[in-house]
């Protein structure tokens, strides 16, 4: 008794497929199934998990697709070979394109007369209509069932009997399926959930709409000879033996266009590289580079990766063309070639990489190299490829959006009844940061019952509901661009955002599939980099790049070291500058381990104690053997990248290349999808076998588990070490430049405008106010009486004031000087609502005196009309009006600027603060570590790593500068409303200090908001 299923949803059937593919094959499996197709409706999205799920159990794959023809039947389309899988994928395409994001729309005229490689199912909706079998027929001959699919009804006899009819008239097979939409009869309730989710109602109400019992799962083989003849399960058998496609048999070309006649791929790289090393190194190519460089073009030629680099060079060559700032990071971005090409701007020889480090020819998986790009301009780019290829040969990489605790509970407590503020606050109790179910305090403490029967059903179910796919959004960046049209290759679908189209598969998917994706990324630091080398050039006469930026300074280190880092590029979170004083990075390698190390990988896997230890000589640095001493010798004896993972698993445990690559994409997904444990086996008993003691293996395995959470890749941060080592070389050596364009290329990172000015000023940099006499829309360079430049408020800070209102001051100025305010308002035409906001700014003191005036002047402003354009405005006689006081003024300035020039508010707060016994952040640098102690501070950003501990680092600030202070989760979830809620916090708790850095353990928070009255301070949260 043998059976294939061939009609089967996976949960890449979004709100229909209740199960994994994993959950479908290992259930095929048990049962003795034969093969099993995954059709999921008019998508192939999740395909390669379902290849990927199939191998691991063993039990083939058929290829397929559910599809409802617009007007016309339901059929299952079945992949028979590579030409059938190319009909599916254009039809898929088709359909999808044609309608809105995440819908479909088939015509029969979609099909081509050729249907070839395809198989079709027949799922009748009236197995007593027959009329649209002689349209099946015909477009697919000797390739056409009918589905009989039986579930346990009141009439499977009566309707069995029908369609055999129906065979008989039209002389069509008959086969069994399943309509399958989970493994197993319990995820009955999940799938009636998600039908629900699907049809935007609630269980109770989704009547008809939910199936009428359970039996749509993989059902044993003896439950199915209990409704099917034998001779349609041996059908199903027949059938799957006929589809031998395969996913590895796809075929990725890369290309071609970008190599000129005369020409090869490989004679056009050297060309390119030959042209960069002369441009990199006008005075003579050193030889070491000339050595490296032969050496990593003799390996692309081997790999055949030659189309790979002229593609990502021609992207950069083109965003370079139109000024637009960038760099490449990835395995193979830290080469002479890339450097050569202009794709990275590190010098190879500064961080002594290998570029067989990155690119191996055992491993034979294409290179991966990210560019990222100014994050304002990343757009032109992407057009750019789309123009350059077309939109049928390039697209943009899909996301697979999983469903996270709090989303998973807001949509099944819904459709399961509960009203909407109990549905909000049981998404709260999940938090932003777990997808573990909440425990039962604070279940109690939002007032739930845990006991109750309905929250524990909307629990279990949430649990099963986490981890789902969602729907398919796209990547921030990945591109697929092929020779070949793309829907050859896999269904392109239209994103949400205009303009742009998608490819059904993952990133992840892709590699596995072996598609070449170039990542075009988005970088808030690139445009404030490209803004800042702008106004050095403008304003200091010095031309930069990222690659001319003067290497190992000194004084920038110094900085470094000190944690004077607002406002740069990686290490400026509270937890890195807390990292800072301990490492004291002195050289660029240094800080290549600095970007790594504050990562959750690391420190989950408890590397970051050991490393800081031997660094300064706490503890000997000692290495497991001999052979992994070239492994860890560079971050001595401690594995901190994700390179030596794979390097140590080659080298301790025996791995082949191949097989420490499949590590590191078990690294990667084992977060999502698990796939982690086969490797523990693996790995210890290679290490054994080796030599090495069981606790090594086991904290090994452990330490890999971390950088499944977030191991970070040396290639990566070396990239992102220059971007980190630019932005502080800047910041130390033209503040002003440097502020001014952080501020320019808002909203980026974890600083507001506000702490930026705050910090500039720290600096000894003169800020001027936003004044229309001389602000342009942007902040600008001044030069200031102490022969350097002070920084002008643009008027981009003017809340709610728009972009053209700024532009047409700026061109009415130009033409001669503003001699009042009547005079500024007609030339600018600047109409009430911009008038009132660059008043309420403080904006037009300049012209009025100050704010009240102003207001007063601009209200006394009239509209003018077309007849009467020309006319003069009236001057009433001047009323004497009070100046505000400093508290109007900083109330104003918060509101309508988000920043003052003026007494900081806590300085006007701190006789009330000295009374509650707050200390200050100057008083803090004198008390010794361990004294409790109270301070209190505006509440300028929390910041939560991803670590295991849970720890938020709250930064506060007053009239002198910042306070740290450690808030443990525990506080976190005990204090909830002010650990959240607070713009002016009191903490008690102990002062504790360690290499230079000072933090308030808190032990209890106190919210002083009230005193702040209705100042609007704005807080950056958990970035």
């Amino acid at each position: 008794m043998s059976y294939a299923e061939l009609h089967c949803l996976s949960n890449f059937s979004f709100q229909r497929g209740a199960s994994s593919a994993h959950e479908l094959f290992e259930r095929a499996k048990h049962h003795g199934y034969q093969a099993l197709a995954i059709t999921d409706e008019c998508t192939l999205a999740g395909i390669v998990r379902a290849w990927q799920a199939a191998k691991a159990a063993d039990l083939p794959l058929l290829v397929g697709s559910e599809v409802r023809i617009d007007g016309g039947p339901k059929l299952v389309l079945l992949v028979e070979h590579i030409a059938g899988y190319r009909v599916l994928c254009r039809l898929i395409t088709a359909a999808r394109r044609r309608a809105p994001k995440g819908s479909y729309r088939l015509l029969r005229e979609d099909f081509p007369d050729a249907t070839d490689g395809l198989l079709a199912l027949w799922v009748p909706d009236d197995p007593d209509d027959a009329r649209e079998g002689e349209w099946l027929r015909a477009r697919f001959p000797q390739r056409l069932w009918i589905a009989v699919e039986l579930h346990r009804g009141p009439d499977d006899a009566a309707r069995l009997a029908r369609l055999q009819a129906l065979g008989q008239s039209l002389q069509l097979p008959l086969v069994a399926a399943g309509d399958v939409h989970m493994h197993a009869r319990g995820r009955r309730a999940l799938q009636d959930v998600m039908t629900a989710i699907r049809h935007r109602t609630t269980v109770a109400e989704a009547g008809e709409r939910l199936f009428p019992n359970g039996e749509r799962h993989l059902r044993s083989l003896s439950a199915l000879a209990e409704l099917y003849p034998p001779e349609l399960r041996a059908e199903s058998v027949r059938i799957a033996r006929r589809c031998t496609f395969d996913l590895g048999q796809l075929r990725y070309q890369y290309p071609r266009e970008l190599v000129p006649n005369g020409h090869t791929p490989a004679s056009w790289l050297r060309e390119l590289t030959e042209q960069g090393l002369h441009w990199r190194w006008p005075g003579g190519i050193p030889t070491k580079a000339r050595h490296l460089v032969e050496k990593e073009l003799a390996l692309v030629a081997e790999l055949g990766y030659e189309s790979y680099f002229l593609t990502v060079h021609d992207i950069v060559r083109h965003a370079r063309s139109q000024r637009i700032l960038c760099q490449g990071r990835g395995s193979a971005a830290n080469s002479v070639v890339c450097y050569a090409l202009g794709i990275t701007e590190i010098d190879p020889e500064r961080i002594g990489m290998l570029f067989e480090r990155f690119v191996s020819k055992e491993r034979d998986e294409p290179p991966d190299i990210d560019v990222d790009f100014e994050h304002e301009r990343r757009e032109e780019v992407i057009q750019y490829v789309f123009a350059r290829y077309g939109r049928h040969r390039a697209a943009i990489t899909a996301v697979a959006s999983t469903y996270h605790g709090a989303g998973a509970v807001r949509d099944v407590a819904r459709v399961l009844g509960l009203p909407h503020d109990q549905v909000d606050a049981l998404a709260n109790c999940f938090g932003r940061w777990s997808d573990a179910l909440p425990p039962t305090t604070q279940l109690r403490e939002q007032g739930f019952d845990p006991d109750s029967p309905l929250l524990h059903r909307v629990l279990v179910l949430t649990a099963e509901l986490i981890g789902f796919p969602r729907h398919l959004s796209q990547h921030p960046g990945g591109f697929v661009i092929s020779e070949q049209p793309l829907h050859d290759l896999v269904p392109v679908e239209n994103a949400t955002m205009e303009g742009r189209t998608v490819v059904q598969w993952d990133k992840d998917d892709l590699d596995a599939v072996g598609l070449l994706k170039v990542d075009i990324l988005a970088l808030g630091m690139l445009s404030a980099l490209r803004r800042c080398l702008d106004l050095v050039e403008r304003h200091h006469g010095r031309a930069l790049t990222l690659a001319t930026i003067p290497p190992e300074d000194p004084d920038t280190y110094a900085m470094i070291s000190k944690a004077d880092t607002i406002g740069v590029f990686q290490i400026e979170s509270r937890a890195q500058m807390a990292m800072l004083p301990r490492l004291k990075p002195r050289n660029f390698y240094d800080l290549v381990i600095e970007v790594a190390i504050v990562r959750p990988g690391p420190i989950q896997g408890d590397m970051v104690h050991p490393y800081l230890r031997r660094r300064t000589g706490e503890e000997p640095v000692s290495y497991p053997s001999e052979a992994l001493r070239k492994v860890f010798e560079r971050t001595l004896g401690v594995p901190l990248f994700q390179e030596q993972v794979m390097q140590l698993a080659v080298v301790a445990a025996g791995y082949t290349p191949g097989e420490s690559d499949d590590l590191r994409r078990s690294m990667a997904a084992w977060k999502r999808h698990g796939g982690l444990e086969h490797h523990r086996d693996k790995l210890t008993r290679g290490m054994l076998e080796r030599g090495y003691s069981a606790d090594f293996a086991a904290r090994i395995f452990e330490q890999i588990k971390g950088f499944g959470s977030y191991g970070f890749p040396e290639s990566h941060a070396a990239s992102f070490a220059l971007l980190t080592y630019a932005s502080c070389w800047l910041k130390r050596h033209y503040p002003a430049a440097f502020t001014c364009a952080l501020i320019n290329s808002q909203p980026m990172g974890f600083y507001s405008p506000d702490q930026l000015l705050q910090d500039v000023r720290r600096h000894g940099v003169a800020v001027l106010p936003a004044d229309v006499r001389y602000s342009e829309w942007d902040c600008t360079l001044e030069p200031d009486r102490r022969g350097g430049h002070a920084l002008r408020m643009g008027l981009r800070m003017v809340r709610g004031l728009r972009e053209d209102d700024a532009r047409r001051i700026e061109r009415a100025r130009a033409e001669h000087a503003f001699v009042d305010i009547a005079d500024l308002c007609e030339r600018a035409a600047l109409n009430t609502r911009a008038r009132e906001r660059l008043a309420d700014a403080g904006t037009l003191r300049g012209l009025a005196g100050h704010r009240h005036r102003a207001r007063w002047a601009v209200a006394g402003v009239e509209e003018q009309r077309p007849l009467f354009g020309a006319a003069t405005q009236s001057h009433e006689q001047q009323v004497v009006l009070p100046l505000p006081g400093i508290g109007e003024d900083l109330q104003a300035d918060y509101a309508t600027l988000g920043t003052t020039l003026g007494r900081h508010p806590l300085a006007l707060l701190r006789a009330q603060l000295r009374a509650r016994r707050c200390r200050s952040s100057k008083e803090l640098v004198d008390i010794p570590p361990g004294r409790h102690i109270i301070a209190a501070g505006l509440v300028i950003g929390r910041q939560r790593p991803q670590t295991a501990s849970g720890v938020t680092f709250v930064t506060l600030e007053d009239e002198h500068g910042m306070i740290n202070v450690v808030v443990w989760r525990q506080l976190a979830e005990r204090q909830r409303r002010p650990f959240l809620e607070s713009r002016l916090l009191m903490v008690k708790g102990t002062l504790e200090a360690e290499s230079g850095v000072r933090h308030l353990i808190a032990r209890h928070l106190h919210d002083l908001t009230p005193l702040l009255s209705s100042l609007d301070v704005r807080s950056r949260n958990f970035r």
